[in-house]
């Protein structure tokens, strides 16, 4: 094939002023984990496990060198969190991470299947604990300090919706979403209650949140819990939370399972849900549950998007435009 000496795609999507902010904000970030005395730490970017979660699809590699079986599976991690946590086990205190994160098929406004992620684990900690330490990190990195507010998810439900999440049928949320005109919601036939909670929150709920301040959603159903621990009570909750800013959901974050056990249950749980729904069965991660058997200290720990933040502090209506090379310029 011919060279076009007009080819642009070699240009970075990201200006000049861009990267020079993207270096400014990573170094406000490691300061302010060096003031609260967390410790950085790395962790591998390819596992020979994968994330069960059936909203995540790993990019998978084959590995042809010496220490396996070759060939060998490896894949990309969607997220540090389990390397993380059998750093925790094994005694290492408040750490945090700063990395490359990989989910394959995301692509668009906010996302790029390769993304800059902060993560980091406060033992002690509740997940309310952690949202106030998560507020204090992006007010110290914002351009002016925002108000914050706290929102249960029953109470963001209700207040836009005017429904009880906990207590609403899967045919009550139907009529809920046919009422607020999301398109072709009569002829949608979701699998879960939950997806019809998702599909509400992502069309009716979540542009109005963090307007002008950093809004909390916390204490989510228990069928959400994923990583987090689940809250005994009537209805059970699980104890983790989101961050949202101008719309957009900017952080994850759990008091986190300590149970072997339940963890095991739910990576089960999200492979018989794979397979139900066609999805690649994928290895699930022993030695995370080695590690949690071994002894997981009571902690919390979030994931927050560092090309999205980079998005608020700048304004960028794009990801592609805080990042030096996106996917489609690789």
């Amino acid at each position: 094939m011919k060279f076009n000496p007009h080819h642009t795609s070699w240009q970075p999507t990201a200006s000049l002023e861009m990267i020079r902010s993207r270096a400014q904000l990573l170094t406000k970030i490691r300061a302010y984990f060096e003031r609260t005395q967390v410790l950085e730490v790395e962790t591998p970017n390819c596992s020979s496990y994968a994330t069960t979660d059936p909203a995540i699809e790993s990019f998978q590699l084959t590995y042809t060198g010496s220490g396996f079986s070759s060939p060998h599976s490896l894949y990309l991690h969607s997220s540090p969190e389990f390397p993380m946590k059998r750093l925790l086990a094994a005694g290492s205190g408040a750490i945090y991470q700063i990395c490359k994160a990989f989910r394959n098929g995301e692509s668009g406004r906010q996302h790029n299947p390769e993304f800059t992620l902060l993560e980091w684990y406060r033992p002690g900690f509740n997940h309310h604990q952690l949202m106030e330490d998560v507020a204090a990190l992006i007010n110290d990195v914002l351009p002016k300090a925002r108000t914050i507010e706290y929102l249960s998810y029953y109470e963001i439900f209700n207040q836009h919706l005017n429904i009880d999440p906990h207590q609403s049928t899967a045919a009550q949320l139907k009529q809920c979403a046919k009422q607020h005109g999301i398109t072709d919601a009569e002829r949608l036939d979701l699998s879960s209650k939950d997806a019809w909670l998702d599909l509400l929150l992502t069309h009716c709920i979540e542009s109005q949140l963090g307007r002008n301040c950093l809004s909390f959603v916390y204490d989510y159903p228990a069928s959400q819990a994923s990583l987090a621990k689940i809250r005994s009570g009537n209805p059970p909750l699980a104890e983790r939370f989101e961050l949202y800013i101008e719309g957009m959901e900017l952080a994850n974050g759990f008091h986190e399972l300590t149970d072997t056990n339940e963890q095991q249950r739910r990576f089960n749980q999200d492979l018989k849900q794979r397979g139900a729904q066609s999805q690649p069965i994928v290895p699930m991660d022993k030695n995370l549950l080695a590690a949690i058997s071994h002894g997981l200290p009571d902690c919390a720990g979030v994931a927050l998007g560092i090309d999205r933040l980079l998005m608020q502090i700048s304004e960028a209506t794009h990801i592609n435009k805080t990042l030096t090379f996106p996917i489609t310029h690789a």
